[in-house]
């Protein structure tokens, strides 16, 4: 792109998960404001800047998993991209036990990145045809953007971008420090066996039975999509990364267990790092002086999609993007542009509590991290459960919920997590 080109009413800095998702619903919306009469009005130009056109390369990536609500507008804008879905799942508790969950009114849901991506290429493709939508990539990283009374400009390496709006997935220090932290390590492979061994209902959401580390707790997952392929995942939640070694070693074990063999092909792998802290991420980015109120908006994880307890995004990089796409379609200024809190307040602290009691531990009065999320599956309605994680529940439903958690480690950590910021916070004030 060259200096002096036509302003765009949106920079998508990131085409991941959150990027792609902003894509996909300002597509859809456009498409429920205009249908197929777009003709004539000026199109929302959108340039995304990023490496890799994920739209067009469509990598196998990645692998999003979700439960969404049967019947729902949000399953509908999902389901020509999910691969797989469940109205039932499995939780396995550290002695074997088998808990099956009846998931009510939810699904489970499996969207292969590849598929994603092709299915949002699509709606793209039609709004472009339809004259509402125009989409141009750059395939470059951004260098800087600054930001006057009139929008914010992007510099890149194939030139200056101006835009009305700035959504910036990139990652982005937090606005306030976390007080505890751990980081969620994965490692995945969609593995096909020579003969049919796998159950393709038997979704496994959480298998405890793994070996446990020191600090915090480790599941297997096993969630298959015919009776001889499956995707198979070890996943911790520690304060360190793992060693790969290690992980592949406790990976290898799994996938020999649930499905009968070290055989088959692995058709595709991921790994990753997600982190699960209690610090504060801004929505917005600071102004610069002279000005109100940025126009750069954080998405993603640097925007605190990530649920702290669990590492959960999916559902709540969605809400974003559906709120983003109502107001851009909508006609709304960058600098009006407003995103809503990606989990409710009371949210927030009840996780903080979690993350301190999983890295206290058990053996010093601590939460025993798989005895304490198999509790709350065995003594509470799964749907319940699953909505809490997603930030959906009400307080009536969350005081329900608290009373099944174990009394003791859970005021042991409110303690903890209240010494630990009355102590930041007379640091902050003799400094």
């Amino acid at each position: 792109m060259r200096r002096g080109s036509l302003p765009a009413d949106a920079v998508l800095l990131g085409s991941g998960g959150a990027g792609t998702a902003v894509l996909h619903h300002l597509a859809l919306a456009l498409d429920e404001r205009h249908g197929a009469g777009g003709g004539g009005r000026t199109p929302l130009r959108v340039v995304v800047v990023d490496p890799l056109d994920r739209l067009l390369e469509r990598p196998a990536d990645r692998t999003w998993c979700s439960w969404v609500e049967r019947g729902s507008a949000a399953e509908a804008a999902l389901a020509p991209a999910v691969h797989r879905a469940w109205d039932a799942v499995h939780v396995i508790a550290p002695d074997g036990a088998d808990l099956p969950l009846d998931l009510g009114r939810l699904r489970y849901a499996m969207l292969r990145g590849e598929d994603y991506y092709t299915h949002v290429a699509s709606l793209v493709d039609r709004a472009r045809e339809r004259g509402v939508l125009e989409v141009e990539h750059l395939a470059t990283t951004a260098e800087a953007v600054r930001e006057d009374g009139s929008g914010a400009v992007v510099t890149t390496g194939a030139g200056e971008v101006r835009a009305s709006l700035v959504l910036d997935s990139r990652p982005a220090p937090p606005s306030r420090t976390a007080t505890s932290s751990l980081v969620q390590h994965f490692l995945g492979e969609r593995v096909r066996v020579p003969a049919a061994v796998v159950d393709p209902a038997r979704a496994v959401l959480m298998d405890f039975s793994v070996p446990q580390p020191t600090t915090g707790l480790a599941f297997g997952y096993c969630l298959p999509t015919d009776a001889s392929t499956a995707l198979v995942e070890h996943t911790a939640f520690v304060p360190e990364l793992l060693d790969r070694a290690t992980q592949a070693t406790e990976l290898a074990a799994y996938r020999q267990r649930v499905l009968g063999t070290s055989g088959g092909a692995v058709e595709h792998s991921e790994t990753g790092a997600i982190p699960m802290t209690d610090a504060v991420f801004s929505r917005r980015a600071s102004p610069p002086p002279g000005l109100v109120r940025s126009r750069v908006l954080r998405l993603g994880t640097a925007g605190g999609a990530v649920r702290p307890a669990t590492g959960y995004a999916f559902s709540a990089m969605q809400r974003d993007a559906r709120a983003l796409a109502r107001q851009l379609v909508g006609g709304a200024a960058g600098d009006r542009v407003e995103l809503p809190r990606p989990y409710p307040r009371r949210h927030a602290w009840m996780d903080a509590l979690v993350l301190r009691g999983l890295l206290t531990g058990p053996g010093a009065g601590g939460l025993d991290g798989p005895g304490f999320f198999v509790r709350l599956f065995r003594r509470n309605p799964p749907e319940r459960v699953l909505r809490f994680l997603d930030g959906l529940t009400a307080p009536r439903e969350e005081l329900a919920l608290m009373s099944t958690a174990p009394l003791g480690p859970m005021l042991r950590a409110t303690a903890a997590d209240a010494g630990a910021r009355t102590s930041r916070l007379l640091s902050g004030w003799g400094r």
